[in-house]
Formats: structure tokens, C-alpha cells, sequence
């Protein structure tokens, strides 16, 4: 990479770091805190509010990122950073579980994704874009498991609402990194025809992509309804699910590190692409074998380990192949759809997830995760794998 796309990359990475984390720091914790608040011993209502932050993201996204093709992206990111920090003050506010929810609505009205990866599209070539997708999910990956360590700690010490009070000044030091780190942005964006929204919604290599990254969140986050118990039922407190939790996440990094970026200049990146949906499906029917069971933490541990390589894969992966199958002039669109059906996603898993584990308790949860799964390897399998466009450097920024 050149010196700006390192620093594009370093620093773009940081921002979905810095927002990534606030999120995170809830996820282990919030399915048992939630039920402090009055209203939290309805799990489907749990779920809700869980997911409903997707919900708000997937109605914006598109508009966000069809708005930084237009107004710029740095501006547009910006924006939805500083309306996330609103939504956390809410929910630290919440007096009950129906505030929480409007409060995590508000968060997920902050729907930068879109924004921050078409920039950081535009500021990369085709040949380094997933390494530099690689570069922001890792740092998605490691918050998760600084996340994963640090939540139980620090939900006994500041509780659910300092939680979310720390989320908004993640956010605000989001706005700091926008405005002072990330190099500054191509104009070429600004210049160009503008493409149709209906050629992106067209497009059959973009909507498998759309369809597997909403399949992948949904999945990712119902998941997360039904593993702290397990992990319980093994004997792990859940103060010490970090245990668990840390070495899956860290030893799926160095795996894909030695394998995604070589096999995908020697032309089998469909394969790993396809291997890692298939990966993750198999982990789930695993889960769903282990509530039948006596689940063990050696058991558990492999499973998340291999759902971590084959999760990290895909995310790597998918939003590089969006930006290279996209026309340039319609990159903050076609984000913005995928960066919907990911939100969709994401409101989806905790919506369904909740009603799940209410109707159909773990096993008819982690069931119906693999069956979606092995839809979108159907789904996938057609896929050819983009080329890359030019050895050219990014266009240069003003």
C-alpha cells in the first residue's frame, strides 16, 4: 500500500473501531442487564431492542450513502457519528426497557457504513481493497474481543447506563479521527455522471452479495441470544467468558491472515469465499447438536473459532467485491444498499432471535441460523469473483 492508503485504511479502521466498540461492550451484557429495567423480562422485547438499532440503520443507510456521493463523504460520516452519540446519551437516560429501545433507535440513526467504507474505496486501489476491508475487520474483530473482556468488568462497575454514556464519547472521538486523521477526501466522486439506483439494485452479482451480508448479521447476532447460557451450562461464569471468547477471535485472525490475501491473488478467492459460508453453517449445526447435549468448552471454544475465521472471511471479503463491482460514480449507493441489508440484518437476528428462543428455545434458534446459512450458500454459488480494475494509483485528494 501507498503511504495515504495506509493512512486511509489505519484510519477509517479506527473510526468503525471506535463506534464498533460502543456497540460491542453491549452485546455480551445487554440480554441479562436488560432485565434490571421494568419491561425486561420479556425476552421477544429483549430481542427487539437489541435489534432494533438494525432496523433504524437499514431505513438510512442507502440515504447516507447516496448523500455522500453528493455532499462528501467526511461531512455525511460526520453527521451520523455525532446523531449516534445522541442515541447513546438516550439509552443512558432510559428509564425503562422502552426508552432503551428508543434510544438504540436513535444510535442506529447514525448510519455511517456506507460513507466510511465508500471512502475508503476511493482512496484505495483495487489490488490493496481487501487487504484494507481486511485491516477494518480486524478492527471490528479486536474490538469485539477487547469487548468481550472488558463488559463484564465494566457493566460491575458502571452498569448498563455508564455503558452507553461511554459509547458517546467513543463516538465523539469518531469525529476527531474524521476531521484531524483520515486523509483528505477525492473529489472524483463529486465530478462523475451519476449512475441509476436501479442499476445497483439490478445487478445479480450485488444482490448475492446484499442477500449474504444480510443472512451473515442476522445470524451473527441471533447467535449471541442463546451462547453466554451455554457457556453457563459448561461451567464457564460469565465474567469469564472472555476466556473463550479472546483465543477464538485472535487465532481466526492469524488463520485468515495466512490464508485469504495468498489464495486470493492465486485466483480461489470464490472458493474461500463459498468454504466459509459453508464453514459457518456447519458451526451451526453444531451449536444446535450441543443444546441437545452436555456442551463442553472445548467443544465450544472450536466452534467459535471456526464461526470467527469464516465470519472475518466473509466480512473482509464482501464489502471489497461491492466496491469493485460497482461503477465509481454509484460506490456510496451501492454501499448504502448493502450497508441496509446489513442493518436489516442485524434488527432481524435479534428480532427473530428473541422470538426464537421464546417459542423454540436454543435448538430451534441455532436450527433455523443453519438453515439460513445454507440458503445463501444456494444463493452464493453462481458468484465469479471481480477483477481488479487497474494497477493505477487512487485518485489524488484535494
Amino acid at each position: 500500500m501507498t503511504p495515504t492508503e495506509l493512512r486511509a485504511s489505519f484510519s477509517l479502521a479506527s473510526i468503525f473501531a471506535l463506534r464498533m466498540l460502543g456497540l460491542f461492550l453491549i452485546l455480551p451484557v445487554f440480554a441479562m442487564e436488560a432485565t434490571r429495567y421494568p419491561g425486561g423480562d420479556d425476552t421477544a422485547m429483549v430481542g427487539l431492542t437489541m435489534g432494533i438499532y438494525g432496523l433504524t440503520q437499514a431505513m438510512l443507510q442507502f440515504l447516507y450513502g447516496w448523500a455522500s456521493d453528493r455532499l462528501g463523504r467526511k461531512r455525511v460520516i460526520v453527521f451520523g457519528l455525532l446523531v449516534f452519540a445522541i442515541g447513546s446519551g438516550v439509552a443512558a437516560l432510559a428509564p425503562n426497557l422502552f426508552w432503551l429501545a428508543v434510544g438504540r433507535a436513535v444510535q442506529g440513526g447514525g448510519a455511517v457504513s456506507a460513507a466510511v467504507t465508500a471512502l475508503l474505496a476511493d482512496q484505495t486501489r483495487d489490488e490493496v481493497r481487501t487487504k484494507s476491508m481486511a485491516l477494518v475487520g480486524a478492527s471490528i474483530g479486536l474490538m469485539f474481543a477487547l469487548s468481550l473482556v472488558a463488559a463484564p468488568v465494566l457493566a460491575g462497575w458502571i452498569g448498563l447506563v455508564g455503558l452507553f454514556a461511554l459509547t458517546a464519547v467513543l463516538a465523539l472521538l469518531g469525529v476527531v479521527a474524521v476531521l484531524w486523521w483520515v486523509p483528505a477526501e477525492p473529489v472524483a466522486h463529486k465530478n462523475q455522471p451519476r449512475g441509476r439506483v436501479l442499476d445497483v439494485l439490478r445487478s445479480p452479482a450485488l444482490l448475492r452479495l446484499n442477500v449474504g451480508v444480510f443472512v451473515l448479521h442476522a445470524v451473527q447476532l441471533a447467535m449471541w441470544l442463546a451462547l453466554p447460557a451455554m457457556l453457563v451450562q459448561a461451567g464457564l461464569a460469565r465474567s469469564q467468558h472472555w476466556q473463550v471468547y479472546l483465543p477464538a477471535v485472535l487465532g481466526s485472525f492469524v488463520v485468515m491472515g495466512g490464508s485469504l490475501f495468498k489464495l486470493e491473488k492465486r485466483g480461489y478467492l470464490r472458493a474461500v469465499f463459498l468454504t466459509s459460508i459453508g464453514l459457518t453453517a456447519l458451526v451451526q449445526l453444531g451449536f444446535w447438536w450441543l443444546v441437545g447435549a452436555a456442551p463442553g468448552l472445548l467443544e465450544l471454544g472450536l466452534l467459535l473459532f471456526v464461526f470467527f475465521y469464516g465470519f472475518n472471511v466473509l466480512e473482509a471479503s464482501q464489502p471489497s467485491m461491492v466496491s469493485r463491482l460497482a461503477p465509481a460514480h454509484s460506490r456510496g449507493a451501492a454501499m448504502g444498499v448493502y450497508n441496509t441489508l446489513q442493518s436489516l440484518g442485524f434488527f432481524a437476528g435479534g428480532l427473530a432471535g428473541g422470538w426464537l428462543m421464546k417459542h423454540g428455545g436454543a435448538s430451534g434458534l441455532f436450527a433455523a441460523c443453519a438453515g439460513l446459512m445454507l440458503a445463501w450458500l444456494l444463493v452464493a454459488w453462481p458468484m465469479v469473483a471481480p477483477a481488479a480494475r487497474s494497477a493505477q494509483a487512487p485518485t489524488k485528494a484535494r
